[in-house]
């Protein structure tokens, strides 16, 4: 039994994670603070900034790179900045202890192909758009919110905000927030929680599979 996975709902909304990277403050007022030395100094900030430092350089080079091309360069990037080992968790939900160990490991594997696949599919293009990432992160219990807006070439910015866990090199996104309240983890737990209902764990994993070689293929 295959069950349908959706990555990002649709290239609005994956448009959106990218672009709010850079824009948690004006870029007039970050200036005149020196903002180099502000975001090198937290390493939450740090982390977002180099992640959209990469996809930005993606952006310029969809042509020539292609999907599989850009999917190659987010590769890494992705897998150091993004926990998706926990992502994957938590998108399951109660059901994750009811995985055998190789399930598991599936699950983690095809969450984070789907999740690279997603970036180089809906990030095909550049058109001006502008990164801003706040430097100044905000304290959510043992962890911290770093806040960035996307800026589209003559749009409104769009908020999206990262929560971050973890310390000094080890600081990963665990979730990601569209419009900064809009959970992703909590979208994924609806979708994954219908696929594990009809499938089980096989069928989750078959799903986000599929969906990522949908992605890679330019579909």
């Amino acid at each position: 039994m295959t069950t349908k996975v959706t990555a990002f709902k649709g290239k609005a909304i994956a448009a959106a994670f990218v672009a709010l990277a850079m824009t948690g403050t004006t870029l007039p007022a970050l200036a005149q603070q020196a903002p180099a030395t502000a975001e090198a100094a937290d390493p939450a900030v740090g982390k977002v900034k180099g992640f959209y430092d990469t996809l930005l350089s993606c952006m310029k080079q969809a042509k020539q790179l292609g999907v599989k091309g850009r999917a190659e360069k987010l590769d890494p990037v992705i897998k150091s900045t993004f926990d998706l080992a926990t992502m994957t968790r938590l998108a399951v939900g109660p059901a994750w202890e009811k995985f055998t160990p190789d399930q598991q490991t599936g699950a983690i594997d095809a969450f984070t192909k789907v999740t690279v696949a997603t970036y180089a599919n809906q990030f095909d293009g550049f058109n001006g758009e502008v990164f801003d990432v706040d430097p100044t992160p905000k304290a959510r219990g043992a962890d911290k919110i770093v806040e960035t807006k996307l800026t589209p070439n003559g749009q409104p910015p769009v908020p999206l905000n990262y929560l971050m866990r973890g310390q000094g090199d080890q600081t990963r996104i665990v979730d990601v927030y569209l419009n900064g309240t809009i959970s992703q983890l909590a979208t994924r737990r609806s979708e994954f929680s219908a696929a594990i209902q009809q499938g089980g764990a096989d069928a989750l994993i078959q799903g986000l599979q599929q969906q990522a070689e949908k992605l890679l293929a330019g579909a």
